[in-house]
């Protein structure tokens, strides 16, 4: 009995911290010299407008992949929202893509949520694909030239005084 537990535990020792290591992939900031251009993409809004990220060019943008059966990217709004508010008036645009679901669900999400930025609609999953997106919240800073400068999962964890310095 005891050599039971005993070859249990050692299992569990070796195993745990194995299956723990594969956890999603969390990518930190570009290096400067690393200029990983943007994927450009076109999609509709939540209106059926259509919007094309090239056409931001001389513009920062980050952008927020997300869906609203996701408890994680709910958890993020409130801090998504608080840097439009901080950022937004100093020129940083903010998308909101939502992947794989109807217009209708995610109007009504977003109108629920009161989300001041542009949604848009990735029904298909493609730009989520173009970007690689394995798990959501994924976000991305797009700088003015349309290079992609950090990806996160965490709003905390952009690096937007990259983009703008702080005041002295």
């Amino acid at each position: 009995m005891n050599k039971k537990i005993l070859l249990a535990l050692t299992i569990l020792l070796i195993c745990v911290p194995f299956a723990l290591s594969f956890g999603q992939y969390r990518p930190s900031v570009y290096s400067k010299q690393e200029k990983i251009p943007a994927p450009d993409f076109s999609l509709n809004d939540i209106q059926g407008k259509t919007f094309k990220l090239s056409s931001q060019r001389g513009i920062p943008v980050v952008i927020f992949f997300g869906a609203t059966w996701c408890p994680a990217c709910r958890g993020e709004m409130p801090f998504y929202k608080a840097l439009y508010e901080k950022y937004a008036e100093r020129g940083l645009k903010f998308l909101y893509i939502d992947i794989n679901e109807s217009s209708k669900r995610v109007a009504h999400f977003a109108k629920e949520n009161s989300f001041p930025y542009l949604v848009l609609l990735d029904s298909d999953g493609n730009v989520a694909n173009d970007y690689n997106i394995i798990g959501i919240p994924t976000l991305f800073l797009v700088d003015k030239e349309g290079n992609i400068t950090a990806i996160s999962h965490r709003v905390s964890d952009l690096p937007l005084d990259a983009i703008f310095p702080a005041k002295k």
